[in-house]
């Protein structure tokens, strides 16, 4: 369809424009020179302010990269994915994400997205009417079983939007197949007034699997007699579903990928927690950004520039990781929810063609919440030998469910902690941009410094070298709307970036390998049968098995 970004002339001049000045670029520089800088590299998209003035680029590499992109077709690839080519060529299927959160009529497969996402608001909110109730079936805990993306993602959106969540409605989120992670839950739950979701679209992943006829057992070992009543299922085998004994069913398409399925049903825990208006709130800030990333044109979309951001990061200042740093607690599992977005969707060796590709894709996403991060692994980002660049999310304004029935007091406490936060997170990127000087160092008095070591080399250890990019999310405040809206521009970004590199983002044949692998072990520990293994598999199993 369009050329590899390295088979581009466009590539040749962003090359030149590297060899030349591109990798000597420095921000205290580049602020010095221009006194509009944070103004030309502000953008505006739906909920979400970003200021890129931070990264390591000035204005001729935006227009290399920009121009880049036009050559790459990337606005023709963006317009394939929106309306519903199967740009995932390698299993032919469409990638249809944003249909599920269109308005009715507005986006492709629209009558069944839409047939769906009424039946299973309805269900929600009959389950939340008499949620906290006492008689038997009215449920105070709901508990997600899945893994990978039926986890994290409504793991993530549910803590992050604590503020709206029913005030009678524990939700749980169980994925690994370690029974550890399960039992410690179990013995805080009373199965009548417990449901249990079972999110698996074939119903047949090993993990879910496994938690889920655990669950059912210990259901029935509680003396549970309704499983039908205390068991639904996201997935599109209701064969299989309905022999575990679920009669509720919500379904999906094959052009749902996991990492991008919070929108459908796999979403059930997320509108049983939100309530059906704070869901559709959630999927139209989701839209919102949908159609900036269709709309807007190039020299302001934001998705696009955050992708030619991650290209020029990769691939020219040779960064292998970058940190997530979101400025709110809610978001703590943010950085875990992009591990997998970006990671399974751009961690690919070769192109859409097969070819093995002559440049790195997909780095390395990690991160936690501010302030906690800085107690953790801030020292290596400010003074370690790798450069990493790093991503702020501020969140301007709080919102706490219990905020009403605070003292004045207790309000006025919060209110000063949350300006603190904000303190923290602008004052780290400054400290990364700016650093601190051998001199400046020198000049400083610091109690807990050693007193007989000598002052300039004291000082070589107080030096922070400065110069170290990062980029810094704002929104307004952290509700349904506005999560959307971030979500689906890391979404749009991760396209953005894998299209540029030429490949296709929507598989993950990576992920199989060791699955298949695993089927084959698993009766060898009961058997001991280490026929065909090598020396190390065949030894740790004898071990294991004991």
């Amino acid at each position: 369809m369009s050329s590899r970004c390295d088979q581009t002339v466009a590539w040749g001049g962003l090359r030149g424009h590297w060899e030349a000045h591109g990798r000597d670029l420095d921000l205290r520089t580049l602020f010095a020179q221009d006194p509009g800088r944070f103004e030309r590299w502000a953008i505006e998209a739906p909920h979400v302010f970003a200021d890129l003035s931070r990264a390591r680029w000035d204005v001729a590499t935006g227009q290399h990269l920009l121009s880049l992109a036009r050559e790459c077709q990337l606005e023709a690839r963006r317009d394939a994915l929106l309306s519903g080519q199967p740009i995932n060529h390698t299993e032919d299927r469409a990638v249809l994400h944003t249909a599920l959160r269109a308005p009715k009529g507005q986006g492709p497969q629209s009558y069944a997205v839409h047939a769906v996402l009424d039946a299973l608001l309805a269900y929600v909110e009959q389950v939340r009417a008499t949620a906290g109730g006492t008689e038997p079936g009215c449920i105070t805990d709901v508990v997600n079983i899945g893994i990978g993306g039926s986890d994290l993602g409504p793991q993530m959106v549910v803590q992050a939007l604590d503020a709206w969540v029913h005030p009678k409605l524990r939700v749980h989120f169980i994925s690994n197949v370690d029974g550890h992670d399960l039992a410690p839950l179990l013995r805080t739950l009373r199965p009548q007034h417990t449901l249990f979701i079972v999110a698996s679209k074939t119903f047949t992943t090993q993990e879910t699997m496994a938690n889920a006829h655990a669950a059912r057992q210990w259901f029935l070992d509680q003396g549970g007699t309704d499983i039908a009543r205390h068991f639904v299922a996201t997935t599109t085998n209701v064969e299989a579903a309905r022999a575990f004994g679920i009669s509720t069913t919500f379904g999906f398409w094959d052009w749902v990928g996991g990492r991008f399925s919070l929108w459908s049903a796999i979403g059930l825990p997320i509108a049983l927690a939100l309530g059906a208006k704070h869901f559709k709130a959630l999927l139209a800030g989701a839209h919102a950004m949908d159609t900036h990333f269709a709309q807007a044109p190039l020299e302001r979309n934001l998705p696009v520039w955050l992708g030619l951001m991650d290209l020029w990061n990769r691939n020219f200042h040779g960064h292998s990781s970058h940190c997530i740093a979101p400025y709110h607690q809610g978001l703590r599992r943010f950085p875990a929810f992009l591990q997998q977005l970006v990671m399974e969707s751009n961690g690919k060796r070769v192109d859409a063609q097969g070819l093995p590709l002559p440049y790195a894709t997909s780095d390395v996403v990690w991160g936690e919440a501010g302030t906690n991060g800085q107690h953790a692994f801030f020292q290596m980002l400010h003074q370690g030998t790798d450069v990493v660049p790093v991503e702020f999310v501020l969140v301007r304004r709080t919102a706490h469910r219990d905020e009403a029935t605070w003292s004045p007091e207790l309000r006025s406490l919060m209110a000063r902690q949350h300006q603190a936060l904000l303190a923290n997170g602008l004052a780290q990127a400054q400290a990364l941009m700016w650093g601190k000087t051998a001199q400046e160092a020198a000049r400083e008095t610091v109690p807990t410094a050693s007193k007989v070591m000598a002052p300039d080399v004291l000082a070589q250890h107080r030096t922070f070298p400065g110069n170290r990019p990062s980029i810094t999310l704002m929104l307004e405040q952290l509700t349904p709307e506005a999560l959307g809206a971030l979500v689906a521009l890391y979404e749009h970004r991760t396209f953005v970036t894998g299209a540029l590199w030429g490949i296709n983002s929507f598989d993950q044949w990576g992920v199989e390998l060791g699955k298949a692998m695993c089927k084959d072990l698993l009766p060898r520990l009961e058997s001991g049968d280490t026929r065909g293994l090598d020396a190390a598999t065949a030894g740790l199993l004898q071990r294991l098995k004991g």
